[in-house]
């Protein structure tokens, strides 16, 4: 367990704090206390945001009394009651590494002095976890990038990052799930839609969950763009089953 600091955020929401760096462990910890403040007796919890050192807890009302509230907060986290993370899925996410989308791998893989094929097994062996979800609405933060695969962003962000990019910036990997600037080094693009307003959630994908990205020729990548397009794509095929 970590020593956390907790703060009130507004008079409806605390911040709880976890030391301010990029950590697998505390990424897991995070989730865990998130899952079990949602999962508590606590009253009048409305919502629980987290990033991958920090919770907000949002309350229905104005919080009458915070030392009574921080300390429902610290016990719980201190309960050693073992709680189950509930429907969580592992899904399987593909990914073209071909030259036309890995804009950047032929340096990367200069800079890391490892070559094409052993970046692309490397970056496809973890199972990623998803610790949370912004900058843009489906962008997914993911642990568990081997740390030969680590590599500090880019000094000169890129203006127009393409959709579906997959791309490494520090310790982390991810996709963008839109057309956006970003500084972090592209190797491959999913064809996947991993946000549409239009559907119900947004994003199929959620903070607990796991990824496990696989390669792809270019010929299945159009295949499956074709299929997302025509909306014969099965999203649940993407979901393993345990």
């Amino acid at each position: 367990m970590c020593h956390l600091k907790y703060s009130q955020y507004n008079e409806r929401s605390i911040l709880i704090e976890w030391p301010a760096f990029i950590d697998k462990n505390i990424g897991e910890d995070v989730l865990f206390f998130k899952n079990k403040i949602e999962n508590s007796s606590i009253k009048d919890i409305v919502e629980v945001i987290c990033s991958y050192n920090s919770i907000l807890v949002i309350y229905a009302s104005t919080i009458e009394n915070i030392n009574s509230a921080f300390l429902d907060l610290k016990s719980l986290y201190l309960d050693t009651s073992k709680v189950q993370i509930k429907n969580c899925n592992t899904i399987r996410i593909p990914v073209c590494y071909d030259d036309e989308f890995s804009t950047d791998l032929k340096n990367y893989s200069i800079e890391k002095k490892l070559s094409k094929s052993e970046i692309i097994t490397l970056h496809t062996a973890p199972i990623y976890t998803v610790f949370f979800i912004g900058f843009l609405p489906g962008f997914l933060y993911l642990g568990g990038l081997n740390s030969q695969l680590h590599l500090d962003r880019k000094t000169t962000p890129n203006l127009n990052v393409k959709k579906g990019s997959v791309a490494i910036g520090g310790n982390q990997t991810g996709i963008y799930p839109q057309d956006s600037p970003g500084g972090w080094h592209i190797i491959g693009n999913s064809p996947l839609e991993l946000f549409n307003p239009k559907t119900n959630p947004p994003c199929y994908i959620k903070a607990g969950d796991k990824v496990k990205f696989y390669a792809i020729s270019k010929s299945e990548y159009l295949e499956f763009q074709a299929e997302i397009k025509n909306a014969s794509f099965n999203i649940q095929s993407l979901f393993v089953n345990d």
